[in-house]
């Protein structure tokens, strides 16, 4: 039903020529010309105002608080499904225990 399209080498129309062969030559070795000298370009130097220095460091402080946030949420919350899979272990090997006892 599905049935993938092959693709067709198309066939040459029309008289084809054998490549042409390529004879070696001499090789001759010229002095390369001097590099010419790299144009300057005038960069302006980065000035950075009090007010600069203050966001760069309160956006900094932000993002090491964010950071820090979510990755101390993230060891609660292993550590909150560890702790409840102890204690579910716990609570299923307790009833195990309990129904030999009574048998």
């Amino acid at each position: 039903m599905l049935r993938p399209k092959i693709p067709t080498m198309p066939t040459p129309t029309g008289r084809v020529t054998p490549p042409a062969v390529v004879e070696p030559t001499a090789v001759m070795q010229h002095r390369p010309a001097p590099a010419p000298a790299a144009p300057t370009t005038y960069r302006p130097t980065v000035q950075l105002t009090p007010g600069a220095v203050v966001a760069l460091v309160g956006g900094g402080t932000a993002v090491v608080l964010v950071v820090g946030a979510v990755l101390v949420s993230m060891l609660l919350a292993v550590a909150i499904t560890g702790v409840s899979v102890a204690v579910c272990a716990l609570v299923i090997r307790s009833l195990i225990h309990a129904d030999a006892k009574r048998r």
